[in-house]
């Protein structure tokens, strides 16, 4: 037989024939699609287009409360550039925030997602319930919390004093003299708390739907455990891990409530800005102009995220 003939046979082994087309169901129409999307994206619209637009629009009146506020074509433009000069550092400082605090989870939640998906029976539902559990909190009440772990006559800042950990954290800038709260340690610490959930249950459904039998392939193969992981295990759970970081970063970048009760005005993080400025100063296009920031600022940053880390599934 000629290569060609060997060729031909083999691709025509790999690709396989393609039967006659089926027929469309009855009751079913090119629309279809469309009409089930609608709901959806109606409800998209609604919620989320028009606001945006209703923001970019405030964003560029001019004027005050009192006064009143007027629109003139093109808008007033200049509100951006002012009020990204002024609160810059509140930008930075809550996407640094918010990345450590997206680093905390992965590092905290990885180990406990995998332990619970290596779990069968009612042992994986408990643990999963002890994991939810307090979302049955109000997410002011476990802030509040965290004022009376932290605070620094209790044991956690007794117990950190005594070992000399504070003057090492103090070193770093991250806390104060002898204590963590209302300091920049004590915010990231509360963002940790309170998203961490949002970072184990992705990573949980990734692991528990891989199959186990690539795993022990892996072993078969003279792989070590850590090599199993790291070749398999992670890849694997990489669509998890993206949708964990997600759903954490995104909202601890925007979130007011940890800087406003664990930290001070001098760790003010945007959201406390945004917060100020439409129920305390009430100068609304510079609030709008920083909501609208910093909603591109997060949408660029996730589409640059999940493209770099190349999960179809997000993408």
């Amino acid at each position: 037989m000629s290569g060609g003939a060997v060729l031909a046979t083999s691709v025509e082994q790999q690709e396989p024939r393609r039967g006659p087309d089926l027929p469309r169901a009855v009751g079913t129409s090119r629309a279809t699609p469309y009409l089930l999307l609608s709901p959806g994206m109606l409800w998209l619209a609604v919620f989320f287009v028009v606001p945006t637009l209703m923001l970019l629009v405030t964003s560029l009146y001019t004027g005050s409360l009192d006064q009143g506020y007027t629109f003139e074509f093109p808008g007033h433009w200049a509100t951006y550039s002012n009020a990204l000069t002024e609160y810059w550092p509140q930008f930075l400082r809550s996407f640094l925030f918010a990345g450590l605090a997206t680093v905390f989870c992965l590092v905290l939640a990885y180990p406990l997602a995998y332990f619970i998906a290596l779990r069968s029976g009612a042992w994986k539902s408990t643990l999963l319930v002890l994991v939810i559990a307090p979302f049955f909190t109000s997410f002011l009440i476990r802030t509040l919390a965290w004022k009376t772990i932290l605070a620094d006559d209790g044991a956690v800042v007794r117990t950190l004093n005594s070992l000399h950990i504070t003057d090492l954290l103090t070193w770093l800038h991250l806390t104060e003299a002898d204590r963590i709260l209302n300091t920049p340690l004590a915010v990231v610490l509360g963002l940790t708390y309170n998203f961490l959930p949002f970072m184990v249950l992705p990573i949980y459904a990734s692991l528990d739907r891989m199959d186990g039998r690539l795993v022990e392939a892996a072993q078969d193969l003279y792989a070590s455990s850590w090599a199993a992981l790291r070749k398999v295990t992670w890849p694997l759970s990489l669509p998890g891990v993206v949708a964990g970081t997600l759903l954490t970063f995104i909202p601890a970048a925007g979130d007011y409530i940890n800087a406003e009760l664990l930290g001070t005005a001098k760790v003010s993080m945007i959201g406390n800005v945004i917060q100020d400025q439409f129920f305390v100063v009430t100068d609304y296009p510079t609030a709008s102009a920083l909501s609208f920031v910093l909603m591109l600022a997060i949408i660029s940053m996730v589409f640059f995220y999940v493209r770099r880390a190349g999960t179809e599934e997000l993408v």
